[in-house]
């Protein structure tokens, strides 16, 4: 059985309390804090890159023109 619980608590309260905690504990609250942070810049990225405009064919096409580039530059050295 859970009980779910609210409480109002600020920032500097919670502060108050990490600061109260074990070396071992804040720096797995740091790792936490951090994948979280990861993934939230992550999600944005992706969505930022993100395009219905882009398929496989067209990324094959301009894959194989950068190829061709490089293969004629280095042809001439």
């Amino acid at each position: 059985m859970k009980t779910a619980l609210k409480i109002d608590i600020t920032f500097e309260q919670i502060l108050s309390m990490v600061r109260q905690l074990p070396i071992q504990q804040k720096i797995k609250l740091t790792k936490e804090l951090e994948k979280e942070a990861i993934d939230t810049n992550l999600t944005r990225l992706l969505k930022t890159f993100k395009t219905e405009d882009l398929d496989l064919r067209i990324i094959e096409e301009e894959t194989e023109n950068v190829r061709k580039e490089l293969y004629e530059k280095q042809k001439r050295f």
